[in-house]
Order: C-alpha cells, then sequence, then structure tokens
C-alpha cells in the first residue's frame, strides 16, 4: 500500500468519525433540550475538562523525562512534552496507533537522544500505561460489578476481549528483558517471512538493526528493575496522564448539568469504554470510540444531551490532540531549523577567531 494511499485512508476514517460525531450530536429527537443544555453550560467544569487534557499531556512528557535525565540525558520538559504530542498526533491519524511510537523516537532521536534509548522510553511508557488502564478498569470493575452490568448487559464481552488484548502485551515485554532469545528468534523468523513476500530488502541489515535495538532495550530494562523508585515514578506519571484522559467524563458529565450517578461509576464505564474500544485497528479508535460512548453512556446522559456530550467528550480526548498536533509537528520543525542554525554560527565563530587579526574583511559565510 503506498504512503499517499495510507493517508488518504487515514484522513477518511477520520472524517467519517467526525461526521459520525456530528450526526449523532445534531439528530437528537431531544436536541431543543439539548441545544438548552449548551447554552446552560458550567465554564467551570468546562475549563476542568481543558484541565484534563493538559495534565494527561504534561505528565505522559513527564514519563520520558523522568527517564531520561535519570539517564543523563539533557533534554528539557517542554521538549518531550513535544514528543508527547506528536505520539498523540500520529497515534491518531494511524491505523492501530501503529505511527505514534516511531515517530516519538525519530523526534527524540533529533532531540540527541540515541535511538536505543528512544526506544526504551516510548517502551516504558508503553508498558506503563496498558499496566495502568489494564489495573485501573480491572479494580474499578470489580468494585462496582452490580452497576456495570446494569449499564452493559450483554456488550461484557467487548469490555473482556478489550481487557485481553490490552494486557496480552505486557508480557511480551517481559519476556524481551528476561527471555530475549525467544523474542529474537521470534523477530528473525517474521524478518524472514516479510523477506520472502518483499516487504524488506535487505534481511541481514534489518536483523542487525533489531538486534542491536534489543540488545539496547534489555540492557536499559535490567538496569531500570534495579532502581524501584524510577520505576515508582513512570508508574506514577503513566497513572495520572491516564486518570486525566478518563476522568474527562466525569468533568462533561458535570458541566451539562447532570445528577444521580457518582464519579467513580463514570470513571469506571470511562476506563472501561478506553480498554474494549482502544484496539480497534482504525485512526483514533474513530467508530468504535463514538458508538462505545453512546452505548456506555446512553442511559447515564439524560434529556437529549447525549449527542453533545459525546461532541465535547471527543474533542477533548480526540480532536484538540489533532489540533494541536499540527502545529507541535511544524513547531518542532522550526525548532530543529534553529538548533541547526546555532550549530552552524557556533562552528562558524571557531573556525573565524584565528583569522580576526587580518586587515581584510571576512565573510562570514563558513562555506
Amino acid at each position: 500500500m503506498s504512503v499517499k494511499l495510507k493517508k488518504f485512508l487515514s484522513f477518511f476514517f477520520i472524517a467519517a468519525s467526525v461526521t459520525a460525531v456530528f450526526f449523532i450530536a445534531f439528530s437528537n429527537t431531544e436536541l431543543k433540550d439539548a441545544w438548552g443544555a449548551i447554552a446552560t453550560l458550567d465554564l467551570w467544569w468546562v475549563a476542568g475538562i481543558f484541565l484534563c487534557w493538559v495534565v494527561c499531556t504534561v505528565f505522559d512528557g513527564m514519563n520520558y523525562w523522568c527517564y531520561l535525565r535519570r539517564e543523563k540525558f539533557k533534554i528539557s520538559i517542554g521538549r518531550t512534552i513535544n514528543v508527547a504530542l506528536i505520539g498523540y498526533y500520529y497515534s491518531n491519524i494511524t491505523p492501530s496507533a501503529a505511527g505514534g511510537q516511531p515517530m516519538q523516537v525519530n523526534s527524540l532521536r533529533k532531540a540527541g537522544i540515541p535511538v536505543g534509548y528512544g526506544t526504551m522510553a516510548v517502551t516504558i511508557r508503553f508498558f506503563c500505561n496498558q499496566f495502568i488502564i489494564c489495573m485501573m478498569s480491572l479494580v474499578l470493575f470489580l468494585l462496582n460489578r452490580p452497576f456495570v452490568y446494569e449499564q452493559l448487559g450483554g456488550v461484557m464481552w467487548v469490555v473482556r476481549v478489550g481487557w485481553v488484548i490490552n494486557f496480552s502485551v505486557i508480557p511480551l515485554i517481559v519476556m524481551a528483558t528476561w527471555k530475549r532469545r525467544w523474542i529474537q528468534g521470534f523477530a528473525n523468523w517474521l524478518i524472514g517471512i516479510l523477506h520472502r513476500i518483499r516487504l524488506i530488502r535487505n534481511k541481514e541489515a534489518t536483523i542487525a538493526k533489531v538486534t542491536e535495538a534489543l540488545d539496547t532495550y534489555n540492557k536499559a530494562m535490567r538496569d531500570l528493575l534495579r532502581r524501584p523508585g524510577q520505576i515508582a515514578i513512570q508508574f506514577l506519571c503513566s497513572f495520572i496522564s491516564l486518570l486525566a484522559m478518563t476522568g474527562t467524563v466525569i468533568f462533561v458529565y458535570h458541566a451539562f448539568g447532570q445528577h444521580g450517578t457518582q464519579w467513580y461509576q463514570l470513571l469506571t464505564l470511562s476506563c472501561l469504554l478506553y480498554v474494549s474500544a482502544s484496539y480497534t485497528p482504525l485512526p483514533g479508535s474513530s467508530g468504535a470510540q463514538e458508538g462505545g460512548f453512546v452505548l456506555y453512556f446512553g442511559k447515564i446522559f439524560l434529556n437529549g444531551t447525549i449527542g453533545m456530550a459525546l461532541l465535547t467528550w471527543r474533542f477533548f480526548t480526540f480532536y484538540l490532540f489533532l489540533i494541536v498536533g499540527v502545529g507541535d509537528v511544524v513547531l518542532e520543525k522550526i525548532i530543529l531549523k534553529r538548533e541547526k542554525a546555532k550549530r552552524l554560527q557556533s562552528s562558524g565563530n571557531v573556525t573565524e577567531k584565528p583569522e580576526e587579526p587580518k586587515a581584510e574583511g571576512i565573510s562570514g559565510d563558513n562555506r
């Protein structure tokens, strides 16, 4: 599949999800009540929704920053937040969020972080997020089982499948640390298949790159396991980030003046929606998130507010990341251009110093 076709399909699914959201919101038979709810939105709760977005983004960036600073790399918190936003952007425009992590590793490489350590930082964040969301959803489900079964009933199988899929990556990451040869063998086998169907041209070079990455990852992970305090910090950052993301629905609920459902019950359904829709192989889990929200919260957002609530919730958990992500990609290019200019200027100053005593004028050009 060509790159242009992939981009077209990604933007097609995003456009389809936007259309679906607006269709659900504006085809509501009780739309008059919904418009009334919009007019009486509590701006303090709306500010809380935006604050959730900020907290989610900042602590996601801090996950990378804490690890890389511990490894003695000089990188600012602003730059790691930039990396986090780039990850959200590319995850939301590529199927199965496949583009997010590679682009983050590439962004860290541009910031001076070796690929091996960049891969490690991204992997740690991914591992912590998967573990935390699985544990959050499981614990909340067990504490609120009657409520969950009352709301979801016959669709609980979707939750179970989602939880198993999300949890399954955790043993694979652990195996890459303790069963290095197994993962290497599987990687070699997979590369061989891809080479035979001509998706990989240079088999030996690809195996060498994967081997080098696994070696770096294995060493870095073993070093990390010797520092329980650092692991606790990584888990804490993931917990706060995911709590802000899944807790957005609580603020949406109260912003529309809804009452009767406890905050922990809303959080429970939000976590279950996250695990049951995130594995959908579409950009930004388009379709699954929108349909899931209506299915999970349809009995909770009353008086015709479900459509507008979906629109508000999806804006802050998906579309805002796209909007800011576009600007963030442009910002990264500007930052890299300035850094390159500074390096060239610094290099030019070094070469000019020995020639300062000359009587003739000297051009600042270093060609």
